[in-house]
């Protein structure tokens, strides 16, 4: 992607997220205007590759989308380069929530593994599951693929997006991290659903962190 439409992107997704220039700056360790600045004025003309990474993990999305490199193909890629990831037979509701049981493997899909070191995720523990409801569009639509790492759970639980079980429910939803140590409220980007605020982490199961989505087009 050329550094225009990254800088678009980025734009975008602070819009849909409600986010501002200053707290994402602030976030990255950078003066308040730096991300104003590399929106509006191109400078710096590439974001540097900590903070690529970091931005791309806080929205969720994949890294080239914010102007970093293209994936080789995987005829390209040496062998024993690519992981291939299990997908299993379950769903996280992105909605009023679901149980399922059904941890199958239905599949894999393979992935880069430098790729995924940008990623900074544990191999042996990435899975891929699907999105059920709306509730958190339009970060995430019926459907979406979404990649779990397993490693990347409660114990390092800060902001981002998680699947998560809540009352025997398996969710995915974005977590707030609260003024109080350890507290967090469960968040829908979709204002139309349910949030919980202040929730006591007793009463949840961090499942993983999300740190990719896929979708089909058409």
């Amino acid at each position: 992607m050329d550094d225009f439409s990254a800088r678009q992107t980025l734009d975008r997704l602070i819009v849909e997220r409600r986010d501002n220039y200053g707290a994402l700056s602030r976030m990255l360790g950078r003066n308040s205007a730096y991300i104003q600045q590399y929106i509006k004025r191109g400078t710096p003309r590439k974001l540097d590759e900590a903070d690529r990474r970091k931005l791309a993990r806080y929205f969720g999305v994949d890294e080239t989308l914010l102007g970093g490199p293209e994936v080789l193909p995987a005829r390209t890629v040496a062998r024993g380069a690519i992981l291939p990831v299990p997908r299993l037979a379950l769903g996280a509701s992105a909605g009023a929530g679901s149980l399922d049981e059904d941890e199958r493997n239905a599949g894999t899909v393979g992935f880069d593994r430098g790729w995924l070191r940008t990623l900074g995720v544990r191999e042996d523990m990435l899975s891929i599951i699907s999105v059920d409801g709306e509730s958190m569009a339009p970060t995430l639509g019926h459907g979406d693929d979404i990649m779990v790492d397993r490693g990347d759970d409660g114990a390092r639980l800060r902001d981002g997006i998680y699947v998560l079980r809540l009352d025997g429910m398996l969710m995915v939803k974005r977590i707030a991290m609260g003024p109080k140590s350890g507290r967090f409220s469960i968040l829908s980007d979709n204002p139309l659903y349910t949030r919980w605020e202040d929730i006591d982490p007793a009463l949840v199961e961090i499942i993983g962190r999300v740190v990719w989505t896929g979708r089909r087009l058409g």
